[in-house]
């Protein structure tokens, strides 16, 4: 197949031979990197057009790499051709015949593509040791001055352009002019520090990729949890509606037999009426038929006798009905109905105004401080609120002289051992607790009220559980993050660094608020104002768990995410 049957599938971005060819949606052809840089600069705009026939598309259309169609003239060429030539841009070696070889050099001085047979001279003959051998770019022309067809060796500052030899006797004349090695070297510089911002913004946005990777397993996993959280409970609440169930069966049972026993009472005395009644008038009916007048005579006393009602007329209360049970069920059927219609929409509604992910403009690589304040931490109580989590402690990591209760929400120190199996997540050093509930993800808040002196921290699971060393005591390690109160005041701890914390006034309440994304924990003194205690700012690698250093007693508050008062 030769070159020039190819003529016809230049791309017209870049007036080359195609490479990697994409037909967009009006017919047109072009090389699949000159249309997608060509369409990059519409992306602001969001509607694109062909650079040909002006057609505008929207969206923008998904491209595809293809064959170009050769019409009739010639089938479809293999795909070892398409590997070769023409379609790949690669320049082709100009003393090369029949069959052209890619080329590996260009030389400056003869203005010519060479492929590793014929570059061979260059290296071996003393004739070619001043020309000057480049690796091959394409683009050969654009090294040859268009005036005087010699090769561009020189740059002229004044103008910022490439220009030869020639140029610098006329057009160029009086022009601060250097030869292009030099002005490669100062502008090499330039390029060094733009690679250097390349290569820092390429590790923030490396890191960047890697918490947004990590944030993504934390929704998966917090829906997860949600999901199983969720089944647990409708579980729970299917098992209660069969208890109900159970129930009502129950109480129409205990009613129908107390019914059925009354009944059954009247019903026994009504056939006993009934057989007395028939043998009255049996002995009736058998004196009337008699004809001996003085038996009949004698009878008549006792036969003429009325009887008296044995029972009386029993008749079913009209207003006693199981329909009553009926109505009543269907009831709470629409009772429950309601409340799961009325939640379900609630939790549909803070869901839908909850943005998942929020976009942040950046200013020249970096991200725009103006927009951080969207990102600062709630300001009141209720903003907290909106975050509050409901927590319990874990059994399983219980000091021994700990006692749980209130549902495992309140915690007391006893003096004395309490029993509790060995487990490998236990505290066995320190009198210390763990909540059940790992935290991670975006936000999270929790208050504990106290008496006597104790700790309040955020900690890894990985923490430490045994002996009574730093690696298990909340805040003296790289694991846990803790304040730690008393009469006197407060002061924070994390591996083993002490920051005291004068001045600040006791509240017996503390409120704790993990901006887990935003790399924060912060604790707060929560009474008729809420006011900021002390905050920690760090980098969490993996879930956090709420942990207490029990002096007295540790009560975790239930919060509502509409209260407006304390208590």
């Amino acid at each position: 197949m030769a070159e020039s049957d190819f003529i016809d599938y230049t791309c017209p971005l870049c007036a080359e031979v195609q490479r990697d060819p994409v037909t967009i949606p009006c017919g047109d052809t072009f090389c699949l990197d000159c249309i997608k840089i060509y369409w990059d600069h519409s992306d602001h705009v969001g509607v694109y057009s062909c650079p040909q026939c002006q057609a505008t598309f929207t969206p923008r259309p998904t491209l595809r790499r293809n064959v170009p169609n050769v019409g009739n003239r010639e089938p479809r060429p293999s795909l070892p051709e398409l590997n070769t030539f023409p379609y790949k841009r690669d320049a082709l070696c100009d003393f090369c015949t029949g069959r052209r070889n890619r080329a590996v050099k260009s030389c400056l001085m003869c203005l010519a593509y060479y492929c590793e047979t014929h570059i061979k001279p260059h290296y071996e003959s003393a004739t070619f040791k001043r020309h000057k051998l480049v690796d091959e770019t394409g683009h050969l022309d654009r090294k040859i001055c268009p005036q005087h067809e010699k090769g561009l060796e020189l740059f002229c500052r004044s103008d910022q352009m490439c220009i030869c030899v020639l140029c610098t006797v006329r057009e160029h004349r009086s022009h601060n002019i250097v030869s292009a090695d030099d002005e490669r070297t100062e502008k090499q510089k330039v390029l060094v520090v733009t690679q250097t911002e390349v290569q820092r913004i390429i590790q923030d946005r490396l890191k960047e990729l890697q918490e947004l990777r990590h944030n993504v397993d934390v929704l998966k996993g917090n829906a997860q949890r949600a999901r199983t959280d969720s089944d647990k409970i409708f579980s729970e609440m299917l098992q209660a509606v069969e208890r109900w169930h159970a129930e009502i069966i129950q109480l129409i049972q205990a009613n129908l037999q107390a019914s059925m026993s009354q009944a059954q009472s009247y019903i026994e005395r009504h056939e006993q009426e009934i057989i007395e009644l028939q043998k009255r008038d049996g002995d009736l009916r058998q004196i009337l038929e008699t004809e001996d007048n003085i038996h009949f005579l004698q009878n008549f006393p006792t036969l003429s006798i009325a009887l008296e009602p044995m029972v009386p007329k029993v008749l079913v209360n009209p207003e006693f009905s199981f329909s009553e049970i009926t109505k009543t069920v269907s009831d709470m059927k629409e009772h429950l109905d309601d409340i799961c219609k009325k939640e379900l929409g609630n939790i549909s509604k803070r869901v839908s105004d909850t943005s998942i992910y929020v976009l942040i403009p950046r200013s020249g690589g970096r991200i725009n401080a103006a927009v951080r304040v969207d990102f600062q931490e709630p300001k009141t109580r209720l903003d907290f609120l909106r975050y509050s989590y409901k927590l319990t402690f874990d059994p399983n990591t219980a000091y021994k002289e700990l006692v749980l209760s209130d549902g495992n929400r309140r915690v007391i120190r006893k003096r004395t051992s309490q029993y509790y199996p060995d487990h490998p997540e236990r505290f066995d050093g320190f009198c210390q607790i763990l909540c059940k509930e790992p935290l991670s993800g975006l936000r999270h808040y929790w208050e504990a009220e106290w008496n006597g002196e104790f700790s309040i921290a955020v900690a890894y699971k990985s923490i430490s559980r045994k002996g009574k060393n730093s690696n298990s005591l909340l805040g003296y390690n790289d694991k846990s993050w803790s304040l730690l109160c008393s009469d006197s005041g407060y002061s924070a701890w994390h591996n083993k660094m002490e920051k005291d914390l004068p001045g600040t006034v006791r509240a017996s309440r503390i409120g704790i608020y993990l901006d887990y994304a935003g790399g924060s924990v912060s604790f707060y003194g929560v009474s008729d104002t809420i006011e900021l205690i002390h905050r920690f700012q760090a980098k969490f690698s993996e879930p956090l768990y709420a942990g207490f250093g029990v002096g007295s007693s540790v009560t975790l508050c239930v919060l509502e995410k509409n209260q407006r008062t304390y208590y």
